[in-house]
């Protein structure tokens, strides 16, 4: 760091210290936005355990009057009996895809970083032209190609088109153009492989970049709906997503019954909030782990 770095630093500590009152209100400032970030997964939490009577009598207060689980015990008789088959497909689906795109995407990441091959620059320019598209543009092209394939409505359709994606591509080509050369050419120079030097030398060294993936990964594929929806109908093979996505439209759609839709997105929440939480600091540190030269 340079000394006017240093010295600027410097100074906005003794300022920070001279004005007690200007901290107090940057931490005032963050405090309500954190709050004003938070209150819905609150209200949702606390409205899951509320009588019908109590979400409809207080519906913006977090806090139940009567706590009561009967969101969650009706859960199941209102899905007709599917919901934990609904939960298990969330499961299979999020494990699958995450692994899927955790070994296609550093894959692709690795061969567009360090492979020399005739049209390279023209395959990282589609993947970047894919981001850029939205996804629900793609809807109907995924559709046709999956009833073309034959794995419309089994976990075929749910699990193949979604394990590879274009953001985790870049995400693994960004990090590895970070690792120097000279490492994987000692690996050469010793006698491994293009793969050998990827699985061994390489991809233990990309473990921030991977740990981010699979949260992103498993986020995602936990999340998604619209690319679930349009590769099956059969109500065996919904995910929680979708499932309940039905119940909305359909038995829940004529009533209030707050507490038992709350109870649903809070059982489709939890999971994938604690991953994040326990593991977001790995998403801002995919610089971490490459040696610099």
């Amino acid at each position: 760091m340079s000394r006017a770095a240093v010295s600027w630093a410097a100074g906005r500590r003794m300022a920070g210290r001279r004005n007690p009152w200007m901290r107090a209100g940057l931490y005032f400032t963050l405090l309500v936005f954190a709050f004003l970030y938070i209150y819905p997964f609150l209200l949702e939490l606390g409205t899951a355990f509320k009588t019908e009577t109590g979400a409809v009598n207080s519906a913006v207060n977090p806090i139940p009057h009567n706590w009561v689980v009967t969101g969650f015990s009706t859960l199941n008789e209102f899905s007709n009996g599917y919901f934990p088959l609904w939960a298990l497909n969330s499961v299979v689906v999020a494990v699958f895809v995450t692994a899927g795109r955790v070994l296609f995407d550093s894959m692709a990441g690795y061969a567009l970083a360090r492979l020399r091959f005739r049209g390279r620059g023209g395959v990282f320019a589609a993947i970047i032209a894919v981001m850029a598209v939205p996804g629900v543009v793609l809807l109907i092209p995924k559709f046709l190609v999956i009833r073309t394939l034959g794995i419309y409505d089994n976990y075929g359709g749910l699990i193949i088109p979604l394990l590879a994606d274009a953001a985790g591509v870049f995400i693994m080509k960004q990090f590895f153009e970070s690792i120097p050369p000279s490492i994987e050419e000692a690996a050469h120079i010793d006698g491994a492989g293009t793969f050998r030097t990827f699985w061994s030398v390489v991809l233990p060294m990309a473990r921030p970049a991977l740990i981010a993936l699979t949260i992103l990964s498993f986020q995602g594929s936990w999340n998604d709906f619209a690319d679930i929806l349009i590769t099956h109908q059969s109500e065996s093979l919904d995910t929680l997503t979708t499932g309940v996505g039905r119940l909305v439209s359909g038995a829940l759609g004529a009533a209030t019954q707050y507490p038992l839709r709350m109870a649903a997105a809070v059982i489709m929440t939890v999971p994938v909030a604690v991953i994040f939480f326990v593991f977001q600091k790995y998403i801002m540190r995919t610089g971490e782990g490459a040696v610099k030269e």
